[in-house]
């Protein structure tokens, strides 16, 4: 796996952030599988590095959920379990309801635009049955909000929880569930024309209860 790694170029970040980069990219986009070993050796070797700022990077990764570092077997890419499914979609619910509530006092027009916008594009993608791009719309779709409420602690914490789990999205498909999600967020842009904080909070929520939902029955047919 690690042979087809390339570090990210970018001048800006240091060699630690590259590495970082590059490793969580690779995890994010299944590249690199949940409980493969990722060895210090290996990418000191493959990008004629020292060990340090890889010890660093993984420092990060492991803060960061990407990684376990397990004695005497070095870092493995961390799995995930029934209980991290439901523990990341409690918090999302109760993040993002509150954030619905909050931005149905600031989303403008063009916001709500954007929001049919990027429903329509997530309708055209499952028709081509192109999950990571349906994902990472779905993604976009929910930034609107969660930026215009405001709280930029709260959306960093979001986008945060969602970039860790985004791998997770991808391997456990939403065989065929798309179009459940797709009139879900019909019905949010709905509540938010209204300015139904209420309404937008609990159907916000019952969207993350459907995704909680949808991801326990795909792990339990792994």
């Amino acid at each position: 796996m690690l042979q087809k790694l390339k570090i990210q170029i970018d001048n800006h970040m240091t060699l630690r952030e590259k590495i970082v980069e590059t490793v969580r990219s690779a995890i994010i986009n299944g590249q690199i599988p949940a409980g493969t070993r990722v060895a210090e050796p290996d990418l000191a070797d493959r990008f004629g590095i020292s060990r340090t700022p890889i010890r660093e990077a993984f420092r990060q990764l492991e803060s960061e959920g990407f990684i376990t570092v397990v004695p005497r077997k070095g870092a493995v890419v961390a799995s995930i379990s029934a209980k991290d499914i439901s523990d990341f979609y409690d918090l999302k619910m109760v993040l993002e309801g509150y954030a619905a509530r909050c931005a149905t006092r600031t989303l403008t027009e063009k916001d709500l635009a954007r929001m049919e916008s990027l429903n329509r594009q997530i309708e055209a993608a499952a028709a081509k049955k192109d999950l990571r791009k349906v994902l990472f719309l779905h993604n976009d779709f929910h930034d609107v909000f969660l930026t215009a409420c405001g709280n930029e602690k709260l959306h960093s914490i979001v986008q945060n929880m969602v970039m860790q789990f985004q791998r997770f999205r991808l391997i456990l498909a939403m065989r065929g569930k798309i179009e459940g999600v797709i009139r879900q967020h019909r019905d949010i842009i709905e509540a938010f024309r209204k300015r139904n904080p209420e309404l937008a909070e609990s159907l916000v929520i019952k969207n993350a209860q459907y995704g909680k939902k949808i991801l326990l029955q795909e792990l339990e047919k792994e």
